[in-house]
């Protein structure tokens, strides 16, 4: 979603860094850069002032100009400044300290992924917290909204309210709320009825069901790529119904990033989690240091190692990293480690999460390693002998033609699938050279191919 803000502040910073000595012409040129790199991401104007003025402030502050790396002090304003205004660094999960069935009350338009939502959060109670959770559906107006949150439960392995014809919105929380305190349920998700806009009839209904069973959430759900509507419907709600924290769906899309750096300023309610995707798992906890590490290129090492820890089969690494050690690295391993990939969020979704990996990202990206080339990718490994998958040199011009008939592709794809799997092996072998010591100096850049850097 900050792809395009991202690489304007890293321009801007690059040519901050070609000074050895910032003037105050300087900082406040790079400051115009950056006001109008917020205007075009859809930043609000008044959230656009207060940040420029905040960071013009110290940036011209005598600690900044006689600094020895002086651009990199203003980088670290620039970041400090967005962490700020994402929510201060003082993250609010969900408040789960109540007598149970703790009520999360899900809000939002229709189209928002309110629906899509509410799932991804129950199976992350569920798996993370270890809770007992129960969701219904209140929308009685949109066709088959109840029987998709029922899908969506079996997807997730929750529980649904079963559903009764001509039963009102407060009747169904009313009914749900009884059944989790009979069932000992931990959780109980209400997922409320939403329209194209905010009108009068959602919010009375809203605002009924709020009553009638009170929530310790009440969770607003927008879509990132509205912009500046998800602002102003943030508002309407907080104002009407009373918002607890907000959640930012499809920010993996092409999305100018604008709602993410307004929302808190304008609403005073903490984003608390963000939909990264369409899968049934993609949902993070919102943590305002590691986006703006993100939107600067910093990285965000720490997201990535959860979803590591996750995702990655504990017993298959440990089998992996001893075969590293020992020098060996076939195309069994490579399949393995596509299929991780692809469980990961593929290679556009950590892309955003390594550090420095802006100067080599467009290299990465002619690679054209997406979801579908991984599939076709292990669809060859797929294709090939046991004997041709532990020793590729045997794979002669007939072989790989046989493959890419027996997997539906073409030779030109085995020939860079091969490709890519010497450079791994190459990178993997100069990891073992580097030494975690290594590593840590000469970083990511140092394993990647010639060409890379």
């Amino acid at each position: 979603m900050f792809e395009s803000l991202g690489n304007r502040l890293s321009a801007v910073f690059d040519r901050l860094s070609r000074h050895g000595a910032l003037s105050e012409e300087d900082v406040s040129s790079a400051l115009r850069e950056i006001r109008v790199a917020l205007l075009e991401a859809d930043v609000a104007l008044p959230v656009v002032k207060t940040f420029v003025d905040g960071v013009r402030e110290k940036a011209l502050g005598q600690e900044v100009l006689r600094s020895v790396t002086p651009a990199q002090m203003v980088v670290k304003i620039v970041h400090d400044h967005l962490v700020e205004t994402l929510g201060g660094g003082h993250e609010e999960g969900l408040n789960l300290n109540a007598v149970p069935p703790v009520v999360i009350l899900m809000l939002g338009l229709q189209g928002s992924g309110k629906t899509t939502t509410a799932a991804k959060l129950a199976r992350l109670l569920k798996m993370r917290e270890r809770k007992k959770v129960l969701m219904a559906s209140l929308d009685v107006n949109r066709p088959a909204a109840q029987e998709q949150l029922a899908v969506l439960g079996r997807q997730v392995e929750v529980p649904t309210l079963s559903i009764v014809l001509g039963e009102r919105p407060v009747g169904i929380a009313r009914r749900a709320h009884d059944q989790a305190k009979r069932e000992g349920y931990d959780v109980l998700i209400l997922d409320t009825a939403g329209r194209l806009h905010v009108d009068e009839a959602m919010m009375l209904e809203a605002a009924a069901v709020r009553d009638a069973v009170p929530p310790t959430e009440s969770l607003l759900v927008v879509d990132a790529m509205t912009g500046q509507d998800a602002v102003n419907v943030g508002k309407s709600f907080a104002e009407r119904i009373g918002v607890s924290g907000i959640v930012l769906t499809r920010v993996d899309g092409d999305a100018r990033g604008g709602a993410a750096l307004s929302m808190r300023a304008i609403t005073g309610k903490p984003i608390k989690f963000m939909g990264t995707g369409e899968k049934i798992d993609a949902l993070e906890a919102f943590h305002a240091a590691r986006v703006a590490g993100r939107i600067l290129g910093m990285g965000d090492v720490v997201s990535l190692v959860e979803k590591a820890a996750e995702t990655i089969d504990q017993e298959e690494a440990e089998k992996l990293a001893k075969k590293l050690e020992r020098g060996g690295f076939d195309l069994d391993d490579l399949a393995g480690q596509l299929r991780q990939l692809r469980k990961m969020g593929g290679v556009g979704g950590l892309l955003g999460m390594l550090p420095g990996i802006a100067k080599v990202k467009k290299q990465i990206e002619e690679a054209r390693l997406d979801e579908k080339v991984l599939k076709r990718q292990e669809a060859i490994i797929g294709s090939m002998t046991k004997a041709e998958r532990r020793n590729p040199k045997v794979l002669d011009a007939s072989r790989r033609r046989r493959i890419a008939a027996g997997s539906g592709t073409t030779v030109p794809e085995i020939n860079r699938l091969l490709k890519q799997y010497q450079d791994m092996s190459q990178m993997m072998k100069r990891m073992n050279k580097l030494g975690k010591k290594g590593l840590t100096r000469h970083g990511v850049q140092a394993l990647l191919p010639g060409g890379f850097r």
